[in-house]
């Protein structure tokens, strides 16, 4: 019955992920005019009546709250009406939203706003479009929406404009209507000059995407990677001093009572046990959660302190454990037999192994936090798929625990050696936070000193040249070393040479995806002999005194600037949606970008724009606006390039590159991660001769 219940609990989440696939319009909108006459000098009602779909409701057009979207009316000026006061909503109804936490006015079913005009001359022309939000607490979500309105069929007598003309000022109905004219001429001439204002760089809608051109972005083969490391973190657990002397006391439960199909449901059993972890967790790691968690400074904080204390530990500074009760309690329904106590043996098992398995598990979810549903899932599957190999091999073959070593000091070591590693890795999270908000706290060669450190004390550890408070025994008093340990001291040894050149600059590919960017290392000695000529852009860079392209590359960091340089210069647009905290993007710079055939196209061929979604500069308040894609206020660097990404390209993967043409129409088919250099050569190579075919 437990074990259905947990299938079934998984089963509930998958759902979740097609219903974002379809375009939802829960309002449908008509308009009319309260009268079809009226004279110059009338006042009449325009009326817009929405009709609602059941379990959704639209936000009315005024209460305090500023998140959602209130619904708006702009208005096309024009010489022959003026408007009379505000946008009036006919009976909202009151409302706290629990989604956006805050107290508004909405309607359910249906939905009726007014405006009063008045008439000043013939023909009458009105026109201008809508914006509203509605949301529905079912799911969570909201949808917001646009359109268009005109009125005609206005049969208007007299001509006011005429007779204004013609009066003169001392008359008393001259006088009332001029500050109405004067008011509409301060309106026109304000839609003018904001019109120019947005037009500075010409006209300029965002990359337009050809459907054709979407191609699949391999996100298996980095569903096989994850899986293949949160595997090999299974693997690494088993051989914490937790969990692999519980082994052969596990196996000979089931060599003195249990039987062989037990001993597959006790595996069973611990992969599911995992797996509902990720599922339960996987509604959290969506596109926004993902950026949040990858980018701010609190979440990136938290999650160095989780690793440093993991790390310390694993290095025997003090035990983490969960309260002995509830372990007790799991551990008296395994008694019961059958195989609801298998399930709870395996349960058992689990929360017994946590202090062990705690920080590898920790890992994989922080990792799997890249808007990817299934990645959580996935990750903690392939963690318990290796953790559950040996407990069901053994227990189906318990001759074979007899070649099994004996536990001792050995597990100790491993377990120390990983506190280390988790140490270093704690550091990547404190370099993303420190990138997105430019406190250059931790560059390049600071992070390397730090590893360097490390490194070498696993190093010297490994030689015996010290003890950790864990080092009981015999074998921690035997000054002697194996030559397995030997072997170990010897790769990290040499990793830490590989390290220390890159203090002084050297660009240590392998490794790029994992440290700061070269445009934070201050000691650099050997940025003379590496020959980057920079190339010609048409003016200084915004966002220059904190933004960087690698390998002088000159470039931008605003895509209205690139684009107006690249119809400049007769070139196509490289955007890079890149970001501080991407891997993959430092990876993609090291090892593709650097190569002499990519690096010579990109100067001379193009005008490179590097967009970057998670900077966290705030933008002065006459750019922010509100997205169509989510309805939140984009007010920074990085949330107004995200949007541009998701909204125009449908993708908020990271690294992505787009070719764009001078009509902002995409070339070729976008390209994601990719290290092969012949394959990148190609892309690059294959948008040059679209743009040449369109525009030569």
């Amino acid at each position: 019955m437990r074990l259905r219940f947990l299938f079934n609990a998984i089963l509930l989440f998958v759902p979740t992920t097609f219903s974002f696939a379809q375009i939802l319009k829960p309002a449908k909108w008509t308009h009319e005019v309260s009268t079809k006459e009226a004279k110059a000098g009338d006042e009449i009602t325009l009326i817009f009546k929405a009709t609602i779909d059941q379990n959704w409701y639209l936000y009315s057009s005024e209460f305090p709250c500023e998140d959602p979207i209130k619904m708006t009316l702009s208005f096309q000026p024009d010489k022959s009406y003026s408007l009379v006061g505000g946008i009036e909503a006919i009976n909202p109804i009151d409302k706290h939203d629990k989604i956006f936490e805050c107290d508004v006015k909405i309607f359910k079913d249906k939905a009726e706003f007014r405006q009063k005009i008045k008439v000043l001359s013939s023909p009458l022309k009105i026109s201008g479009n809508y914006e509203y939000q509605v949301c529905t607490e079912l799911t969570g979500q909201c949808v917001p929406g646009e359109g268009e309105f005109s009125f005609g069929n206005i049969k208007v007598e007299g001509d006011t404009k005429f007779k204004v003309q013609n009066s003169k000022l001392d008359d008393p109905k001259a006088q009332s209507l001029m500050p109405k004219l004067q008011d509409l001429r301060t309106k026109v001439d304000s839609a003018k000059a904001q019109s120019s204002k947005s037009m500075t760089y010409g006209e300029v809608k965002g990359p337009q995407l050809d459907p054709s051109l979407i191609k699949t972005d391999g996100k298996q083969n980095s569903f096989f990677g994850f899986f293949l490391l949160a595997f090999l973190a299974g693997l690494a657990a088993l051989l914490t001093p937790c969990v692999f002397p519980m082994i052969p006391m596990t196996v000979s439960f089931f060599t003195g009572r249990g039987t062989k199909f037990q001993a597959l449901i006790y595996g069973v059993s611990i992969i599911v046990i995992y797996t509902v972890i990720g599922a339960v967790l996987a509604p959290l790691m969506g596109p926004e959660t993902a950026n949040h968690l990858s980018t701010e400074w609190l979440p990136n904080l938290i999650f160095f302190s989780v690793f440093i204390v993991f790390g310390l530990s694993f290095l025997g500074l003090f035990e983490i454990t969960l309260p002995s009760s509830f372990i007790n309690k799991v551990d008296h329904q395994a008694d019961k037999g059958g195989l609801a106590g298998v399930f709870f043996m395996a349960f058992t098992l689990v929360l017994v192994s946590f202090s062990c398995t705690g920080p590898l598990v920790g890992s994989i979810l922080v990792s799997s936090a890249g808007g990817e549903f299934l990645k959580p899932i996935v990750g903690m599957f392939a963690f318990a798929l290796a953790f559950a190999i040996p407990f069901t091999t053994f227990a189906f073959f318990p001759n074979w625990l007899k070649s099994l070593p004996k536990s001792g000091g050995w597990l100790n070591t491993v377990k120390v050696v990983l506190g280390f590693i988790e140490i270093a890795l704690a550091f990547k999270f404190l370099s993303i936070a420190d990138q997105a908000f430019h406190w250059r706290i931790l560059d390049r060669e600071v992070n390397l000193a730090i590893w360097i450190v490390i490194t070498s004390l696993i190093g010297i550890y490994l030689m015996k040249g010290f003890r950790m408070p864990g080092d009981t025994g015999k074998d921690s008093e035997d000054r002697t070393v194996s030559v397995g340990r030997v072997s170990m001291a010897i790769i990290v040894f040499s990793f830490v040479v590989y390290l220390v050149p890159g203090m002084w600059g050297a660009p240590l590919k392998t490794l790029a995806g994992y440290l700061p960017p070269m445009s934070t290392h201050d000691f650099d000695l050997l940025a003379a002999n590496r020959k980057e000529l920079p190339n010609e852009i048409c003016d200084v860079p915004k966002y220059d005194e904190f933004l960087h392209l690698p390998h002088g590359i000159n470039g931008y960091f605003d895509y209205k600037q690139a684009l107006a340089c690249a119809r400049q210069q007769h070139k196509p647009l490289f955007i890079d949606f890149t970001g501080h905290g991407c891997t993959n993007c430092r990876e993609m710079e090291a090892r593709v970008w650097s190569d002499s055939q990519v690096l010579k196209r990109l100067k001379e061929d193009f005008v490179v724009v590097a967009l970057y979604i998670d900077d966290k500069t705030i933008l002065p308040e006459s750019e922010w606006y509100t997205s169509k894609y989510d309805s939140k206020m984009k007010k920074t660097i990085g949330k107004q390039n995200a949007d541009l990404q998701i909204t125009n390209l449908n993708n908020n993967a990271q690294p992505f590159y787009v070719l764009v043409g001078q009509d902002e129409e995409v070339l070729v088919s976008p390209k994601p991660y990719d290290l092969s250099v012949d394959h990148f050569v190609k892309f690059l190579d294959e948008g040059k001769e679209k743009f040449k075919s369109l525009y030569h």
